[in-house]
């Protein structure tokens, strides 16, 4: 079952609550998004740390219910 943005969004703003949040369905299947993540959780942090904050977030459903995400991370 496909993925809702919003609910990508919900779960990534529950766990970094200042984030800045954009969603791209990029082919329109609810399976195969891009986000953009701006925080000051990322603050000093290494890219694949920042990328593994955003990943805890969606509390396991990489893989699963969300198919793909191509992630880009920004410190705020």
């Amino acid at each position: 079952m496909p993925m809702d943005p919003g609910e990508i969004e919900k779960l990534i703003v529950e766990a970094l609550p200042d984030a800045e949040v954009t969603i791209q369905d990029l082919r329109g299947d609810g399976d195969h998004y891009a986000a953009h993540v701006a925080s000051s959780a990322f603050q000093g942090k290494s890219r694949v740390q920042q990328h593994q904050l955003v990943y805890k977030a969606l509390k396991g459903r990489m893989g699963g219910e969300l198919h793909a995400l191509a992630l880009q991370t920004t410190p705020k």
